[in-house]
């Protein structure tokens, strides 16, 4: 799933550790390297773990860049990767910096942890809920900004404004640079029955591999999909499968199965600690670990906070 698990020579310590990296996707190189951050760590976090004992940077500067640029955003994404490391109680030390025909920024993470630091992620029964804690949409929204000013916003212009597609692209920044950390600290206090981070195979698609991972023969029906609000709209004109769930995000949300009666003071305790929301938008079924869209999906558009 989204982190190894391993034992060590040590009895009753055990090391989880992930890895992640991936292209830019948005425009300010701070930010970038906020959202890579937080991307690496969500890993962790969907295993329950809150506490990263260290994290490695990963950083490919293109050979399209000329030096100068190359001085300007290094030092920038840099500090966004290390500022968020901050707020995440880790520091970031040691990695590798190459040269590359493509951007490529991301880390390694890794967590020195006891069995009750993390929460394996194949306990779901029926009867559970399931939780999504940042919308969906990221992808298009990234992309709709991309196109303002060319001729991919002309497709798109009868259904959302520019004002819209500015709006949309801050509330995804914003979503993809906050850590999932209180998510996963709640999740013990909760009682979860396991998690996965929604990135790059699209919120069904790590669904999928979620319910794959179940001990009990269950299937995850999926009644609602939160997604950022105008989103909708701009994949009718280019379909990224938004709407059948498979549309890649980037430090997606942390999607939670947990006992049906915790869900509703999840989510309030969640709110207030992150001053975000969070949504029960599925349940876990007797099955064969399968997970599927239910008939009637629900769309609800939403607002989130805005990146200022």
């Amino acid at each position: 799933m989204d982190s190894c698990v391993m034992r060590t020579r040590l009895d009753g310590v055990h090391l989880v550790q992930t890895t992640d990296f991936f292209y830019p996707l948005v425009d300010d190189p701070y930010v970038q390297g906020k959202i890579a951050a937080a991307n690496v760590l969500s890993d962790m976090y969907a295993m329950g773990v809150t506490h990263c004992d260290n994290v490695l940077m990963l950083l490919a500067l293109s050979l399209e860049m000329s030096p100068q640029q190359r001085n300007v955003v290094t030092p920038l994404m840099i500090q966004g990767f290390n500022d968020l490391c901050r707020e995440a109680e880790t520091t970031v030390n040691g990695g590798q910096t190459v040269l590359n025909p493509w951007m490529i920024v991301g880390g390694v993470a890794t967590c020195v942890a006891r069995p009750e630091d993390y929460i394996l992620p194949e306990l779901a029964v029926a009867g559970d809920v399931l939780v999504l804690t940042k919308p969906l949409g990221t992808q298009v929204a990234v992309n709709a900004h991309q196109w303002l000013g060319t001729a991919g916003f002309d497709r798109i212009k009868g259904v959302i404004s520019e004002a819209d597609v500015r709006s949309a692209y801050r509330m995804s920044m914003h979503s993809m640079a906050r850590l999932n950390r209180n998510a996963a600290g709640l999740m013990h206090k909760y009682k979860a029955h396991g998690a996965t981070d929604v990135t790059g195979f699209g919120f069904l698609g790590h669904a999928i591999n979620l319910c794959k991972n179940q001990r009990e023969e269950v299937d995850f029906v999926v009644h609602t999909l939160p997604i950022i609000k105008g989103m909708i709209a701009v994949n009718e004109k280019f379909n990224f499968k938004l709407l059948e769930g498979f549309s890649a995000e980037t430090s997606g949300g942390l999607l939670i199965a947990m006992p049906k009666a915790a869900a509703t003071e999840y989510i309030k305790e969640l709110e207030v600690v992150d001053g975000v929301q969070a949504w029960i938008v599925g349940e876990v079924v007797p099955g064969s670990r399968q997970a599927r869209l239910a008939d009637g999906c629900s769309f609800l558009e939403v607002c989130t906070p805005e990146l200022g």
